[in-house]
């Protein structure tokens, strides 16, 4: 039979099979050691600082910041580096995921918002309308909070000439010995692009020139609502097919553009210091670094879609406090993981001897030198125009670099860690990396776009002027990063601080803390405890050079570094172990976007790549992968629930006032025995209300350990598609309202197949690509393709796979619609054979000390406490 049919069948078919979503992200930065700049806090001129910065600068002051640790800092906490148009546009329209701002944002939820969307309302702003804010009526903000900033900035809403604050940035003295030094060369501040707060920090808006108010008011009825843009049309198709919004519609301009700063997922309440009421916190409760544990950044970036689209049921199901690093450039390797909490950085372990290519400061590139390349290669090396000096260099050195992400992929050291952050909040998007991403809809292995392509630094810097502004400013973050905002939070501490909150001249000691934790746990628990952590748990969670070594009665946990003032141990020791000895969930492990010819390849050390794959997990481990690193526990009191995706320990939900934000209620995730089906609501475990007190945390902790340490009594977590999702495929005529004429047909992925739920990660792991690819070849090159599918999946299911890939070749000619059913026929082709990754129970694995004595599990329980 001729293959055409079948081709022309998979143009129309696969199109939409491979639309899974893309999601816009924010992985953990690294960190580093250089000696922050000793100079104090420079507070710019009175007529130069705007309203909007003096809490940062009050910031600076009360944690005892340099100069150069605040201006990283306040470029932390609200520099967006241009990716205003990315969360307008590109991700909107090109990308095709939709966010509701206004769902988000608006003005008249901001005490729901926390509960909602884990969302850190900024002190700084106000509803309209209310006691003492300048503004009066939502119609002058267009529904979203007044904050300070906006009395320039909504001036400049639907005209140009804005002049963004960014611009009175007052930089920090360069570092000495900076080799694009002694003048200041810096690419301007204001391409580091800060906006105002939309009342949400780290969330930054922009006023849109090309607003149009008379239009914006007809077709939301007026100024203080989004009603009207974001309002669902419903499909032709009828409830089964998801609705639309004029969100997608670019002829169609909102009154602002909305960017993010790498703090709206790290900016976070205080342990130490918790709000009273985390709608209404204050700036005293509030730090940069340690992760937002309750963020929902996920659900925000799929805000927009309806809940029965394949984007909506893939993402809107990551726990709080976890977020897919890869998901923009996504590898189809459906994993969210932990925003890490920063702590500590200068005692962090780093790794000597590693092999690094990169991009290195040089202040030539040969004869010539200066501003010119004097006939370089640009590929190689590169001089900024109009600048004396200004040299990058790429060349292979052996580094000493930190182990960054999940499994240690971000590798060639902190600055370009910190600098690869920006990326992923979309950051210099059409400059540079956007047409470096696979296109899920291009199945055709000859054009580009079918595959990734690795992302160009050097290309990047010479296109995009916000890279080169936050490139210059990287060593002020990662001073930052080095700074007393990043000290441990201790539970001794913040218990002292609850008690001098009712009694100023109160203490809390170290043997206080002991007494009432034994107390609870036991007489002698906590050095009892130790004595069990040492022996139990130090291979992998300690720093110390005697825990390598296997030396672990002498082992110090609380010892203090006498340079730093920072606890000595930094309870991690960062080195990979293999992902099938953790045992834990695996999809992350799996995460590709670092190997050779991958988006982020230059980000990756060929240390990293030439680490062998885990020979006891099936599938690929190949270019570094299939490990996780040995995270820190450091104040694990403060950071449950556990594991890198928050699955071990109580689920987490913020129970808003509005059903529609209450995402737990959404998609419950515990399962029956057999893994097929939720347990029915009135067998499902609560969730555990969002409480960040100090109490609250400490209670979370102590059941997310007995959970930790009794992995029989688990119930499993799977998430599962909550209802089916139908795919119109065909041409559309859609004239804006309810007429529209379908043409084509539908398709429909089911929330069961033969009676098993199907799980999220079935669709977000599905190697549609492969899968197209070896049905075609099936029919055009046989015994190549059953030589090839042996080969990689072994004789027997390779031999049954090419068997299938036959009949269905057969069963799809000349009748399209006829790929749901064959594949639902044999749901092992998608659920195992062409998936980056099997495993279906997320709150599985780290069972070590699971055959521990109850004594001994609660004495461990009561040290950790005092980490």
């Amino acid at each position: 039979m001729a293959t055409r049919p079948l081709l022309a069948a998979l143009s129309i078919i696969l199109v939409v099979l491979a639309a899974l979503p893309l999601v816009a992200q924010t992985p953990p930065p690294g960190s580093g050691t250089p000696a922050a700049d000793p100079a104090p806090p420079q507070t710019p001129a009175a007529n130069a600082v705007h309203e909007q910065d003096k809490p940062y600068f009050e910031a600076c002051a009360r944690e005892g910041l340099t100069a150069s640790q605040c201006a990283g800092r306040l470029i932390w906490f609200k520099a967006t580096a241009g990716n205003e148009r990315f969360h307008t546009y590109v991700f909107q329209q090109r990308v095709g995921v939709l966010i509701d701002w206004f769902r988000v944002l608006r003005a008249d939820q901001r005490d729901d918002r926390f509960r909602a969307w884990g969302i850190i309302n900024d002190p700084a702003c106000c509803v309209p309308g209310s006691a003492n804010c300048p503004a009066q009526s939502l119609d002058e903000t267009y529904g979203l909070d007044w904050c300070p900033g906006d009395e320039e900035l909504l001036r400049y809403v639907g005209r140009e000439g804005y002049r963004d604050p960014a611009c009175d940035f007052v930089d920090a003295p360069m570092a000495e010995g900076d080799p694009h030094g002694p003048a200041d060369q810096r690419q301007s501040a204001c391409d580091l692009r800060f906006g105002t707060s939309t009342g949400a920090l780290g969330i930054r808006k922009f006023p849109n020139p090309r607003f149009d108010k008379a239009a914006w008011q007809q077709l939301n009825g007026r100024l203080g609502t989004w009603d009207g843009y974001n309002r669902r049309i419903p499909a032709a198709g009828g409830a089964a097919e998801p609705e639309r919004s004029r969100l997608m519609d670019g002829a169609v301009e909102p009154p602002f553009l909305i960017g993010t700063s790498c703090g709206s997922c790290h900016i976070a309440f205080d342990p130490l210091n918790p709000p009273t009421d985390p709608a209404h916190p204050q700036w005293e409760n509030i730090k940069g670094l340690i992760g937002n544990q309750y963020t929902r950044i996920s659900e925000i970036m799929v805000s927009g879609m309806a809940s029965n689209t394949l984007e909506w049921q893939m993402f809107a199901h990551a726990r709080p406090g976890t977020s897919d690093t890869s998901a923009i450039p996504t590898d189809q390797v459906n994993n969210p993981g932990t925003i890490n909490a920063l702590i500590n950085i200068p005692q962090r372990p780093v790794f000597a001897n590693e092999a690094v290519l990169k991009w290195r400061k040089v202040n030539s590139c040969g004869e010539g030198g200066g501003n010119a390349n004097g006939g370089a290669d640009e590929t190689r090396c590169w001089c900024e125009p109009g600048r004396n000096g200004k040299c990058w260099k790429k060349s292979m050195q052996q580094d000493t670099v930190h182990h960054i992400l999940k499994g240690g992929e971000d590798s060639i050291g902190a600055l370009e860690a910190i600098q690869r952050v920006y990326f992923n909040i979309g950051s210099c998007s059409e400059q540079c990396w956007v047409n470096h991403l696979s296109d899920l809809r291009q199945l055709d292995p000859q054009q580009r776009g079918f595959g990734q392509t690795p992302f160009d630094i050097g290309q990047c810097r010479r296109d995009c002027p916000n890279f080169r502004a936050i490139e210059d400013r990287l060593g002020n973050l990662l001073d930052f990063f080095m700074s007393a905002e990043a000290a441990a939070t201790d539970l001794r501490a913040a218990r002292e601080n609850v008690l001098r909150m009712r009694s100023p001249g109160a203490r809390y000691t170290e043997q206080d803390l002991i007494a009432d934790l034994e107390r609870e746990f036991g007489p002698n628990a906590v050095a009892r405890g130790r004595d069990v952590f040492a022996n139990t748990c130090a291979r992998c969670h300690s720093s110390q050079p005697e825990a390598a070594a296997g030396q672990f009665a002498a082992l110090d946990f609380h010892k203090l570094d006498l340079k730093s003032g920072l606890r000595q141990d930094w309870l991690g020791n960062d080195k990979p172990t293999p992902a099938s000895e953790v045992g834990t969930f695996r999809c992350r492990a799996l995460h590709s976007n670092h190997m050779a010819g991958h988006v982020w390849q230059e980000y990756g050390s060929e240390t990293l790549r030439a680490q062998p794959p885990d020979p006891n997990i099936k599938e690929p481990g190949d270019g570094g992968r299939g490990h996780y690193r040995n995270i820190s526990l450091l104040n694990l009191w403060a950071h449950a629930p556990f594991m890198h995706n928050n699955a071990i320990g109580p689920e987490l939900c913020g129970k808003p006032q509005h059903a529609e934000n209450d995402f737990y209620a959404q998609r419950p995730r515990y399962v029956d025995g057999s893994l097929v089906k939720l347990l029915p609501p009135g067998q499902q475990p609560a969730c555990v209300a969002y409480d960040p007190s100090v109490e609250g945390r400490y209670q979370l902790y102590k059941a997310s350990m007995m959970e930790l340490l009794h992995p029989g009594q688990r119930l499993p977590k799977v998430t599962l598609l909550n209802q089916d999702v139908t795919l119109r495929i065909g041409p559309r005529l859609w004239d804006g309202t309810e007429r529209e004429t379908l043409l084509g047909f539908a398709l429909t992925i089911p929330a069961e197949i033969e009676g098993r739920g199907v799980t999220a990660g079935t669709l977000g792991n599905f190697q549609h690509k492969q899968f197209v690819v070896d049905l075609v070849h099936a029919r055009t090159a046989p015994e190549e393709t059953r030589s090839a599918l042996r080969q990689r999946l072994g004789d027997e299911t390779g031999g049954r796979v090419f068997d299938d890939l036959r009949a269905i070749g057969e069963e799809l000619a000349g009748k399209p619609n006829a790929l749901v059913e064959a594949l639902r026929a044999r749901p092992y082709l998608v659920k195992q054979a062409y998936s980056s990754c099997t495993a279906e129970i997320e709150n599985e694995g780290h069972r070590f000390g699971e055959d521990l004595p109850d004594g001994d599990k609660n004495a461990l329980i009561a040290f950790l406490a005092t980490l």
